[in-house]
């Protein structure tokens, strides 16, 4: 997955310098409408740049530029108004009028616009955080995605270390509010979150993450400027970002989690089933309800199921579906006791499916990614930056080796880096289109097209061990408990042993993967549905286009169409692809 997509819905934007070769220039041979559009396009992109808050992105490829964005009131309403001015403007602009291409951006745009308006009316500036991750630990692990060339990019980077506290107060005062409110998280999936923040207060600078960047700095900047820069890191990660660290860590143990609610689901809270509603759309970007998406959940659990009992019986193991789960999550054989050895394993899968991609996409990215131990645990994919000076990284927890089975690490790959994520990404920030358009992040769109991907791998060739089909077909199962799970928690009153031991039940996660899957789902309501609504959407259209198209289908023409227009919410990319099997049909 890319990871932790917590639930503001105004998120950050890569820390690309406002410049006018990211803008959409308006072209005067156009008609009045087109540069009316366009001159909209690049209000929007600046005014984004300006305030490094970016509506729809993923916040694991946070990075800092200079001063931080800002999380105050005075700041949220701003850009509330802003957006309000957008929308009002796009109104001015009959859609007929524009080009084709013109029409797909406008109307992604005003949807875009219509949500972040919704947004504002809703809850998510109370919950900036999950077991996972939040603000600190976005702003702990930016230097990780960062790409320090330049003395300017360490002069911006003195000026976020220096800019921290205000941004820690901003969430602070927020997090204050929700206390007031009764909008906190639930104390047992919270009772080890302190850990995130403690582990970054440090007592020798070397040690902190922070620091990092001054390790190793280019040959070109000059021993004198490395000596200050580095003094001067040092001073403000011990004066100002650790105090500030500890600064929060006292306000979560003391006021916030003394403060955590007692039940599980955020429906039993003051407007928290309208607000389950709002997440569902924003994260699915459907209107499913929250029944049909946990019937749907049930149903596909069987499907699945069924698929899994096949290949128990297939390496002969004698016992019932528990007894194989418990031996896949207790044996030595499927699990790694070396980092390195998992990272290269990683790599070689990697690598073999390069190999393979030319037969099934006619259009592959230009641009790499690294794989890495994640600095925060889990295993997740940031984008690069799109300025060139970065690469994509898959990250993977080398942490926990036992949280990572083997059996799961073809599917874990293939979603993340390619044909998953990466190429999802690094193709959308290739393609001629709208600035806004190449970092815009559906979760439905961009998951649904990970999992995807896990099902691609077994068409191409991949999982020849049967243990290792098992383990995407155990990744499966587990994105398709989270449709009951969640639903279950949030709309249908169900306890968290309820859902532990549904999912332990079902698929083959450790059971520490288990009880931290859960606590997820209840602290990041309604994101972990986006997975499996997503892949089954692509599932049909692909059907679709097989069924209409007979001889004439190319699964290479197909799986471009799903990728060259970047993101999209489920109803606009069925209507692009009905569109496109009609016009092979010609």
């Amino acid at each position: 997955m890319i990871r932790n997509k917590f639930t503001l819905a105004l998120l950050f934007i890569s820390s690309m310098t406002t410049s006018a070769s990211f803008l959409v220039h308006a072209d005067e041979t156009k008609n009045p409408s087109s540069q009316k559009f366009e001159q909209l396009l690049n209000d929007h992109w600046q005014n984004a740049n300006k305030e490094q808050v970016f509506f729809r992105k993923d916040p694991d490829a946070f990075r800092m530029n200079g001063k931080l964005p800002s999380f105050s009131k005075q700041s949220e309403k701003r850009r509330e108004n802003f957006n309000q001015s957008l929308l009002s403007r796009l109104d001015k602009i009959e859609l007929s009028t524009l080009s084709a291409k013109e029409q797909i951006t406008y109307r992604l745009f005003k949807y875009e616009r219509q949500t972040e308006a919704k947004s504002y009316q809703q809850l998510d500036q109370f919950y900036p955080m999950n077991i996972y991750s939040g603000f600190h630990s976005y702003f702990a692990g930016a230097p990780a995605n960062m790409s320090f060339l330049t003395i300017k990019d360490y002069d911006n980077y003195l000026i976020s270390l220096a800019d921290f506290p205000r941004y820690n107060q901003e969430h602070i005062d927020n997090l204050t509010e929700a206390i007031a409110q009764g909008h906190t998280h639930y104390c047992e999936s919270f009772k080890n979150v302190d850990k995130s923040i403690s582990k970054h207060i440090v007592d020798d600078v070397n040690e902190s993450l922070f620091y990092q960047p001054l390790l190793n700095m280019p040959r070109k900047i000059t021993v004198s400027d490395k000596a200050s820069y580095q003094r001067k890191a040092a001073e403000l990660i011990t004066k100002k970002v650790i105090p500030e660290y500890q600064k929060f860590y006292d306000f979560f143990t003391q006021k916030y989690m003394t403060n955590c609610r007692k039940t599980v689901g955020i429906s039993s809270l003051k407007n928290g089933e309208a607000y389950y509603q709002y997440l569902i759309e924003f994260y699915t970007t459907t209107s499913m309800s929250a029944d049909e998406i946990h019937n749907l959940g049930l149903k596909e659990v069987a499907r699945i199921r069924q698929e899994m009992d096949v290949i128990i019986k297939e390496v002969n193991f004698k016992g019932d579906f528990t007894d194989f789960i418990q031996y896949l999550r207790t044996d030595p054989q499927f699990y790694t006791d070396d980092p390195r050895d998992l990272i290269e394993k990683a790599s070689y899968i990697t690598r073999k499916m390069a190999a393979q991609l030319p037969k099934w996409f006619s259009v592959l990215p230009r641009s790499t990614f690294d794989i890495k131990a994640s600095p925060n645990g889990g295993a997740y994919y940031v984008a690069s930056d799109g300025s060139g000076t970065t690469s994509g990284t898959y990250f993977i927890d080398t942490k926990d080796l036992k949280s990572q089975p083997l059996y799961t690490l073809e599917a874990l790959t293939f979603h993340e880096a390619e044909p998953g994520h990466h190429m999802q990404s690094a193709i959308a920030q290739e393609v001629d289109m709208p600035e806004f358009r190449k970092t815009l992040y559906h979760a439905a769109f961009g998951e649904g097209w990970g999992l995807y991907s896990e099902r691609l791998g077994k068409e191409i060739g991949f999982y020849q061990d049967p243990y290792s089909d098992f383990g995407r077909l155990t990744y499966e199962a587990w994105r398709a408990c989270r449709l009951v799970v969640d639903t279950g928690m949030h709309a249908k009153g169900w306890s968290r042993q309820q859902a532990i031991d549904y999912l332990a039940e079902n698929t083959a996660l450790s059971m520490a993967d288990v009880i931290a899957q859960i606590d997820r789902y209840i602290s990041w309501p309604a994101q972990a549905l986006s997975y499996k609504i997503g892949e089954i959407k692509i599932r049909q259209l692909r059907a679709m286009a097989e069924e209409k198209l007979g001889e004439k289908f190319n699964i290479r023409d197909f799986h471009d169409q799903m990728l060259k227009n970047g993101s999209l919410p489920m109803d606009l990319l069925e209507e692009l692809t009905v569109k496109w099997v009609e016009q092979q049909l010609i």
